[in-house]
């Protein structure tokens, strides 16, 4: 899908930079690595928040459609996480817009509205979506202050630009247990039902709070996905960020590298490995076979059915198969080995029956079943693949995080030796003779790749991993690709890769805090209506997890604009989506109980 240039035309001229002072120093990173497993966990994160969590109300104003309340309290992350908010940001201050009348007997609407990237103080937010949704349903709102904007932003902090890459982990985690607080003072005061809502980082914020209610909640995230990382690492957004001084910072300060790195996750890079290994290998091209130095077993030997047996959770689980959720899983770039993040599988005795479905057809050999079915690591050789194409893309994520990775690597050489030879034949037939670059990323689609070189580009200093081959981030950050705003030819082949790993430290931590899978999933999910952009260069959506995956029965709608022209035209859209998820609320629970 395109992207909306005006998204990239309005990004550049603005004057806001982000993470002007870099990463956030490395003892705060790490508590809010640790935090994160507390918030992200329904049932610890409310024992965080007790029900008559000290709220203040200031000021109490009368006008003729609506009453408006200010109050404020303190933000409880500074409880649990002392000296990581700044001062000024430690108390919430927010506005509450009430009916004068409510329409339904019984029935107080009220949502939650949290601020967008740039929305400062209240009134934005209060006349373009809190008033229109009071005057047309009867649907009360608040307006919370997010920390590092209007009056809780720090004043050495210049408009929105965020000095450190962990004051973005710091606001989330105040709006978290922020929301949590004003969800309670909105029940002992007799409102409900609730809903939260929020455009942009707003809309994103608002999912990550609607994850820790365990009650019907109605959430409406406009123009926000899955997960921040792509935000930052492919669209717009990044040329705003000083790419040269994080990548200084990374490689300067072991504690980043050698201990931070460590403790993230990136969601989505057994994803990321399953979809272009099979979308680069089904192509109809003859790949060279790759060394094979391990002593093969004798292909006449039968195959033995695994014994079945169950998980903590009471799901069949092969012990033979793989004993993990690869969906959850990441390859080290350092070592090449899996980190295991949960100790349960979901697909593993569907891999395996589908594999003894392709066995009986003859669609595969013993040999590959045998690698398939056992827990040692395998060579994958090139005529395997067309056998492999057959499994669905979940059992492929699967059946590569067991590979070898070394000769996974053998095998890449190789079948980049081929596409180089296919290359070469092309440029003689047009008469040119061009050294081809043998950076990975040809690997990635060779005709459409950047521009030859004149010169042959130097082999890599550290040998390629798999997660360099797998992820289309190199290809997709704007910032890297083939030509620069001045028009400038630049040669993505030489950039090293102790570049890509402050990059890769970038989408780590972005995911590790942001990623929904990484959250409790809401108590209901048929009251979720999220709205997008299908041009939208702020927010990509390629080759992450979807909205729709991580949280089934949700609803994602589209619209036919970019991510700053949805934003100017279609706010009443925006607010219709609230109305109708409030509607299937009231239609589906009363006073928290399911209506039959």
């Amino acid at each position: 899908m395109s992207t909306s240039r005006l998204d990239a035309m309005y990004r550049s001229i603005l004057l806001t930079k982000f993470f002007t002072k870099g990463w956030g120093k490395p003892e705060n990173l790490r508590r809010l690595f640790e935090f994160r497993k507390v918030v992200s966990n329904r049932e610890e994160c409310l024992k965080l928040i007790e029900r008559d969590y000290p709220v203040t109300i200031t000021r109490e104003q009368k006008m003729s459609d609506c009453t408006l309340l200010e109050g404020y309290f303190l933000s409880p992350l500074e409880r649990y996480l002392p000296g990581i908010v700044p001062e000024i940001a430690q108390k919430a201050h927010f506005q509450a817009l009430l009916p004068v009348h409510w329409p339904e007997k019984g029935c107080k609407p009220m949502c939650l509205h949290l601020a967008g990237t740039g929305d400062h103080f209240f009134w934005r937010r209060r006349n373009l979506m809190v008033k229109p949704l009071l005057k047309e349903a009867g649907i009360g709102g608040i307006i919370l202050e997010n920390p590092f904007y209007g009056l809780r932003k720090p004043t050495d902090q210049v408009r929105s630009s965020l000095h450190n890459v962990s004051d973005i982990f710091v606001m989330g985690g105040c709006l978290i247990l922020e929301s949590l607080v004003l969800f309670h003072w909105c029940e002992r005061n007799g409102l409900g039902p609730l809903g939260v809502t929020g455009l942009s980082m707003g809309g994103h914020m608002a999912s990550l709070a609607a994850t820790n209610w365990p009650k019907p909640l109605v959430l409406v995230p406009c123009l926000s996905w899955s997960t921040a990382s792509a935000v930052f690492l492919q669209g717009v957004m990044s040329h705003s960020i000083n790419w040269d001084l994080l990548e200084d910072q990374y490689l300067s300060d072991g504690e980043y590298r050698e201990k931070l790195s460590k403790m993230v996750t990136i969601v989505d890079e057994a994803f990321l490995a399953g979809k272009k290994f099979a979308r680069t290998y089904s192509q109809s091209m003859e790949l060279p076979v790759a060394n094979n130095t391990e002593k093969k077993k004798d292909d006449a030997e039968p195959a033995k059915k695994l014994d079945i047996t169950y998980n903590e959770s009471g799901a069949k689980v092969p012990p033979n198969v793989v004993d993990v959720d690869v969906s959850k899983n990441i390859l080290d770039i350092n070592t090449g080995e899996t980190k295991v993040t949960t100790d349960t599988v979901a697909h593993s005795e569907t891999l395996y029956k589908e594999l003894q479905r392709l066995l009986g057809e003859g669609k595969i050999s013993d040999v590959l079943f045998k690698k398939l079915t056992s827990n040692e690591k395998f060579v994958l050789e090139p005529q395997d693949i067309e056998a492999l194409n057959q499994l669905s893309e979940q059992n492929i994520k699967e059946v590569l995080l067991k590979c070898k990775v070394a000769d996974l690597q053998q095998l890449l050489q190789n079948s980049k030796k081929h596409v180089q030879e296919k290359m070469r034949e092309k440029s003689s037939a047009n008469e040119t003779d061009l050294v081809v670059d043998s950076s990975p990323q040809i690997l990635k689609d060779p005709l459409k790749s950047v521009e030859l070189t004149q010169k042959a580009v130097k082999k890599p200093e550290k040998p390629w991993n798999i997660s360099e081959f797998t992820s289309d981030l190199w290809v997709n950050l704007p910032f890297l690709r083939s030509t620069s705003k001045s028009g400038k030819k630049i040669d993505i082949g030489k950039i090293h890769w102790r570049d890509r790993e402050a990059l890769q430290f970038m989408r780590g931590i972005m995911d590790e805090c942001t990623h929904l899978s990484n959250f409790s999933v809401p108590f209901d999910t048929s009251l979720i209506i999220a709205v997008c952009a299908k041009h939208d260069a702020y927010v990509p959506r390629e080759d992450v997890g979807t909205l729709e995956e991580i949280w089934p029965g949700a609803e994602v709608r589209y619209v036919d604009a970019g991510h700053v022209s949805a934003y100017i035209l279609h706010q009443s859209l925006f607010r219709s989506c609230i109305k109708e998820a409030f509607e299937r609320s009231k239609k589906r629970w009363k006073d928290g109980k399911h209506i039959d």
